[in-house]
């Protein structure tokens, strides 16, 4: 075994570069990868986990506890592996310091998504394990397992895998994932896809008739339809499509869209004016009409009359989310002498996309009315079903899930504000019909194969509701989890279920298939897998060798309200008495657990505490006490970090502190998209921090305060520095550098002041945000920016630190230009939102108020002086303004409001200074001021400062002087400021190496720039 005193690999040393580098791009790939299985929200990607696993499990050939059969063994397994026996590494292993770095190329290498399955790769990680642990088989634990990333690369490197959730559709992920598979093996895969074929064909007979070929043999694949309101304008009535883009395919020599007449027929007699489609092929953008509905906001193709957000949502609520079509009886005699129904309300057909016999591509047509005689024929079916459960006495579950939606306001919900109720609501009667039938032919399947089929209900689920939209880039179906919520979605696609169409049961199984192959090839170990609390683990105390989860994290993912999407499915689909599918703390709750769910969501209770911040806390300190007590003496912990605030951060890092919990080392992993997944204030991290942590000695010593804050500035400083290396950077290297930080003081039992007075880990994390930014400023503006203080000597004022500081926490980890334009966050998937929005956007960087408190506070940055100023604060984020809007502030409208004046005399051929469109036509008397007036150019456009005029205020002058073409104003500008000093063009060069490569601050700067004599 490993002695307790050996630092692990993961301590010490990490690939940073290289893991980041596979766990970014697997995040690109689809095929076969495990979370194919079913959708989990935040899963982490395996390369980082199996990764920081073998970095967890093997120890360090450096530290002097290392065991020396370890050494020869690890070199010899190396030497062993085809492609890597070479005299260089040869000779390179025969040093301790080699050997480490030969065993942290092969984790990194191992990180590659392309080797998970290589038997050269996995046996000779095996092998390394079973050297460090002399033959014994290490227990690895995860007590927040959700999707098992985790616990499945345990498996991968020979562990024992304990894996446990609260969630049983997590938990029937990770039963099918961890032992399924590894006790069936191929096999499995083999007996899914013979049942699954038999299965396909069974549900495609069933459901023809409600998915019937074109007359012309063509096969409609997808429906495309819009949900609809009533104008309210008196003089109108007509109905409104619910239609985000009237687009249907935006390929290249392949475009489609829809456009529409107004007809006015019959509106003398009392009917309601309305529109009618054609499909045309666009040859530009503005040829196709703009979508209806913005931010709920519904405009009248027929009057042009917006109904606001709470008229349609009062409206759709009366049609239960108006997904399906609503009928009225027609006089007899109409059509073929039948009575057709006509349709008067909810749902639309918008087009119908179809593949025809010997042509490739798509085609689109209109909708015709044997499409609507299907719809009807499933309303009919579906009614039916309904009758005869009501007749029967409601005995077991009702066919189609009645189950209530989480409360109106629960996080990521929208659906309820507009009548969805019941999960029931979310599927249209065709959709219900087809799932319906997809679990009765399931529960024929083979017994072992039963529990992976479910899965292929659930994707269609996924794939086959009325909250699914068509791409029309891509010309492909989506999915309603596109991100971690439930919103409303008005125009919809909905699946066929036709032999050969896309998106059906046998799609599904051939997916499953493919991914039970996958897992099978190289995991034969079985894991466990258990359903429960993590406060409350079912292990025995010092059972685990390695400790290792990723913890939810505040309100970030709703998982048990997410997660009832598919479990009122499951259901209905695996037998009542099945181990997962019965609340063990709440026998009267029909849905997943939701009471001791570590989730922070004030609408719920537990034990009649609301479930707010201090709740969440302190049920994450509890968890991590526990996971504390399972951990062996000499076993080692991990816990990823991927909250977007620091204050997040904060609470959580004091929770493990108080678990017992010291941190031994940290690692920034690029693990996320460089997006928001929720909210703004997560669009700042790309990676997510992995803590490395140990139960902390009973006879911890009590540190010193001097002597703590005297190791912080050292090992900040070089940490930064080895991160930037390995290319870390902004916001990310911002929390990378809590954890190394936090080493030192966790490391201590206490830490007190030299008069006896203890501080808090508040009081120090605030200490650390001064270090880091304090570093920051000495690499980006100089020396003296670091020690600046109330205007201390050779420093620029507070607004250039404040910027300079702004913008380096902007700097993005994955080489991607991050867009933190304000409006543009606001704007991402929020489709559903019903806000009031301005029609313009707003410009600017932003940043979480909270980021930039605790940047300025420590520096002695009062962020008020600065307000309307460099900065704009709504809702908790500061905008750092963009130069465009301090033209006004700067120069003035007349000359006389700014603290930097512009004038131009009153002759006749008089320059026209003109900055941005507002000044155009506009030209200010001369200005007198206190400062001294200096010519320009030979014209007389004359420029002045006022002694309140910062270096940064004179450059955003400069930059705006660029902007109106002023070159001749621009170059003396230069030549006063070098004059002056060394500053302007100190901050210059800085901001320019700052701003993102893409914004117009830096090409103005980069312009302005080259006007500097040489």
């Amino acid at each position: 075994m490993i002695p307790k005193e050996c630092k692990r690999l993961a301590e010490v040393d990490f690939p940073i570069a290289v893991v980041s580098r596979h766990a970014a791009r697997e995040k690109k790939i689809f095929g076969y990868h495990p979370q194919m299985l079913n959708q989990w929200w935040a899963r982490r990607p395996l390369a980082s986990c199996r990764a920081m696993l073998l970095g967890l499990l093997l120890p360090d050939p450096c530290d002097p506890h290392c065991p020396p059969g370890f050494k020869e063994r690890a070199a010899s397994i190396l030497l062993e592996t085809p492609g890597w026996n070479s005299p260089r590494l040869n000779e390179q292993v025969r040093s301790d310091l080699g050997l480490r770095q030969a065993l942290l190329k092969f984790i990194g290498e191992s990180a590659n998504w392309d080797v998970a399955n290589n038997r050269n790769y996995i046996s000779v990680a095996r092998e390394l394990v079973s050297a460090a642990h002399s033959g014994e088989t290490p227990l690895v634990v995860d007590p927040f397992a959700g999707g098992g990333s985790i616990p499945l690369e345990a498996l991968r490197l020979g562990c024992e895998a304990f894996a446990s959730d609260l969630n049983p559709v997590a938990c029937l992920i990770l039963k099918v994932m961890l032992e399924d598979i590894p006790r069936h093996g191929p096999m499995l895969a083999e007996e899914l896809r013979r049942a699954g074929g038999e299965i396909k064909k069974q549900a495609e007979k069933e459901l023809a008739e409600f998915y019937p070929k074109d007359p012309d043999g063509a096969l409609p694949i997808a429906y495309l339809w819009a949900r609809t309101v009533r104008c309210e304008s008196p003089n109108c009535g007509a109905e409104i499509p619910l239609v985000r883009s009237f687009w249907l395919c935006k390929k290249e020599r392949r475009k489609r869209a829809l456009r529409y007449e107004v007809h006015h027929r019959g509106t003398e007699n009392g009917e309601f004016p309305h529109v009618v489609f054609e499909i045309f092929e666009p040859k530009t953008e503005q040829e196709v009409p703009a979508g209806t509905v913005t931010r709920a906001n519904a405009t009248c193709l027929c009057c042009g009359t917006v109904l606001p957000p709470e008229r349609v949502r009062a409206q759709l609520a009366a049609q239960r989310g108006g997904a399906d079509v609503i009928y009225e009886p027609s006089p007899s005699g109409r059509g073929q002498g039948e009575d057709i129904p006509r349709r008067i309300g909810g749902a639309r057909m918008l087009a119908v996309v179809t593949l025809k016999p010997g042509e490739q591509g798509r085609h689109y047509r209109l909708p015709a009315e044997q499409d609507y005689a299907a719809v009807r024929k499933a309303q009919n079916q579906i009614k039916a079903v309904l009758d005869k459960w009501e007749c029967g006495g409601r005995q077991g579950l009702c066919p189609v899930p009645d189950e209530p939606l989480p409360l109106v306001g629960t996080l990521g919900f929208r659906v309820q504000r507009y009548g969805m109720l019941q999960w029931g609501d979310l599927f249209t009667a065709r959709q219900k019909v087809a799932l319906i039938s997809a679990l009765g032919v399931i529960r024929s399947g083979s017994i072992n194969a039963r529990e992976p089929l479910v899965f292929a209900c659930t994707r269609l689920a996924d794939k086959n509701a009325s909250l699914v939209s068509w791409d029309s880039g891509r010309e492909t179906i989506g999915h309603v989890f596109n991100r971690q919520a439930l919103p409303i979605v008005w125009d919809f696609v909905e699946s066929s279920f036709s032999k050969d169409s896309d998106h059906v049961l046998g799609n599904a199984i051939d997916i499953l298939y493919g991914v039970i192959e996958n897992i099978s090839r190289v995991i034969t170990r079985k894991g466990q897998v258990t359903l429960s609390d993590a406060c409350n683990s079912p292990l025995p105390t010092d059972s685990a060798n390695i400790w290792f989860t990723d913890p939810p994290y505040y309100d970030a993912v709703p998982y048990a309200d997410l997660s009832d999407f598919f479990f009122v499915w499951l259901k209905r689909l695996l037998p009542p008495e099945h181990r997962f599918f019965r609340d063990p703390f709440d026998y009267a709750n029909r849905l997943t657990p939701k009471r001791c769910e570590a989730v922070q969501d004030e609408t719920k209770c537990d034990n009649r505490q609301p479930k707010d911040r201090a709740w969440f806390e302190d049920t994450m300190a509890r968890a991590f006490a526990e996971g504390c007590r399972v951990l062996h003496g000499d076993g080692v912990g991990s816990v990823v970090f991927a909250h977007k605030t620091t204050e997040g951060w904060e609470a959580l890092i004091s929770g493990l502190i108080r678990g017992g919990w010291t941190i031994t080392a940290s690692w920034p992993i690029a693990t996320e998209r460089p997006g928001r997944l929720r909210a703004r204030e997560s669009a700042a991290l790309a990676t997510s921090v992995h803590l490395v942590c140990r139960p902390r000695p009973e006879d911890a010593p009590v540190g010193d305060w001097g002597a703590v804050l005297r190791e912080l500035p050292k090992r900040v400083g070089d940490w930064m520095e080895r991160l930037q290396g390995e290319g870390v950077r902004g916001a990310d290297l911002v929390f990378a550098c809590i954890g190394p930080a936090l080493e030192i003081f966790s490391r201590y039992a206490k830490v007190e002041t030299a008069e006896g007075r203890e501080v808090g880990l508040p009081e120090y994390l605030e200490k650390v945000w001064e270090v880091v930014g304090r570093t920051a400023l000495e690499q980006v503006l100089g020396t003296a920016e670091a020690k600046a203080r109330n205007g201390a000597a050779g420093a620029l004022e507070e607004d250039a630190r404040l910027t300079a500081l702004f913008l380096w926490t902007l700097q993005s980890t994955n080489g991607e230009e991050l867009n933190h334009r304000d409006a543009e966050c606001a704007e991402e998937d929020s489709e559903d939102e019903e806000e009031t929005v301005s029609n313009g956007k707003s410009k600017g960087f932003s940043l979480v108020f909270d980021v930039v408190r605790r940047f300025a506070q420590p520096l002695g940055i009062e962020l008020t002086r600065w307000e309307g100023r460099i900065i704009d604060t709504k809702k908790g984020m500061v905008r750092l303004l963009p130069v465009s809007e301090r033209a006004r502030q700067l120069f003035g409208r007349d000359g006389r409001e700014g603290s930097v004046h512009w004038f131009e005399p009153d002759s006749q051929d008089g320059i026209q200074l003109t900055l941005f469109p507002e000044f155009e036509g506009k030209k200010p008397p001369k200005v007198r001021g206190r400062a001294q007036k200096v010519t320009l150019d030979a014209k007389g456009v004359e420029f002045q400062a006022e002694r309140d005029a910062t270096t940064l205020d004179r450059i955003h002058a400069a930059m705006l002087l660029q902007a109106g073409g002023q070159t001749g104003a621009l170059r003396e500008l230069i030549t006063i400021e070098q004059e002056r000093g060394p500053d302007f063009l100190r901050l210059a060069n800085a901001l320019s190496a700052l701003y993102p490569r893409d914004s117009e601050e830096k090409r103005l700067l980069d312009a302005m720039l080259l006007a500097v004599p040489r």
